[in-house]
């Protein structure tokens, strides 16, 4: 039997029919007239192939295929009825989902920590799975595997939603023992030696080479537009490795904005201003079609809208 030939209000019929007995009632209860209630039995006799319902001298009584039927027509209707009714509202306070990020390095340094923060206190039940770049591939996005990826992006498929959260600059950190802040200019920042670090995108990551320029990222590429040429001594995917890094007196970190001022109360590192002009950088949030409706997803996402803009100001 094919259900896409089947009217699905013979079962709603069958329903009232098999509760009430009686044809007349059953139309009545359903507001339809009693012959169309009549026919739309002899319509459920076809199709079961069963009287269903036979005149005794107790009235109406459902025959036994009818009766087995009974229960699983009710539970049918009734899980159709769920399905088809709106969506209760959200209750962050009481709910227990498990938002998987995929989150870069930078993101979850500088966006992540304020944002658990407000969830303890709005959802304290709510869990955070932050994922790396590397463990995630566009098509976990687009089947909604992860609910969101927080990433600075050079391409993105068209059919994923995203916001912009926030535009970041740059800035050099530094050992405070490092002889060149006497004079912090763009001859000694090429003559010193670097820590390099970024990692966007997503995807496994690659070895990098240090003579691809355009690859490097916004620093090398800015000094490439100079003609101009960094030395490289490591090159690292975190952030929070470079800061470290950069304690030696005789390295720089080029960093985020945000990022290095995480370091302001570091009594080992200064923070300078970079000494040629790099563009600023977008970080970005995108999700799935397919959870862009969720009501509890709207939610996250309006939440970290609050909280980038709150971070933005600072």
């Amino acid at each position: 039997m094919n259900i896409a030939r089947i009217d699905l209000n013979l079962l709603v019929y069958l329903d009232v029919l098999l509760r009430e007995r009686n044809v007349t009632r059953a139309a009545n209860q359903l507001g339809i007239s009693q012959p169309a209630m009549s026919n739309g039995l002899k319509r459920l006799r076809d199709l079961f192939d069963d009287p269903l319902l036979v005149r005794t001298s107790e009235g109406m009584t459902p025959t036994e295929r009818a009766r087995e039927l009974e229960p699983e027509i009710r539970h049918l209707l009734l899980e159709l009825e769920k399905t088809v009714q709106p969506r209760s509202s959200f209750v962050p306070e009481e709910s227990r989902r498990v938002f998987r990020f995929m989150a870069s390095d930078y993101a979850e340094c500088t966006l992540i920590p304020s944002l658990l923060a407000r969830l303890r206190n709005l959802a304290p039940h709510v869990t955070l799975d932050i994922m790396t770049p590397s463990d995630v591939s566009y098509q976990d996005v687009e089947q909604g595997k992860v609910d969101m990826v927080i990433n600075r992006f050079d391409s993105m498929p068209q059919s994923f939603h995203q916001k912009s959260l926030w535009l970041d600059q740059f800035s050099c950190l530094l050992s405070k023992k490092n002889p060149i802040l006497a004079r912090f200019d763009l001859e000694a920042y090429l003559e010193s030696q670097h820590v390099w670090v970024s990692k966007t995108g997503m995807g496994v990551g690659v070895g990098v080479n240090p003579e691809d320029v355009q690859r490097l990222g916004w620093v090398d590429v800015a000094l490439g537009e100079l003609g101009k040429k960094r030395r490289i001594t490591v090159f690292t995917r975190h952030y929070l490795a470079a800061a470290l890094l950069a304690e030696q007196k005789d390295l720089i970190a080029t960093l985020p904005s945000k990022l290095a001022r995480q370091q302001i109360n570091n009594n080992r590192l200064s923070i300078m201003p970079p000494p040629f002009d790099i563009p600023p950088f977008e970080l970005k949030m995108a999700w799935s079609p397919l959870l862009h409706n969720d009501p509890e997803h709207r939610w996250m996402r309006r939440l970290i809208t609050e909280v980038a803009e709150t971070l933005d100001q600072n």
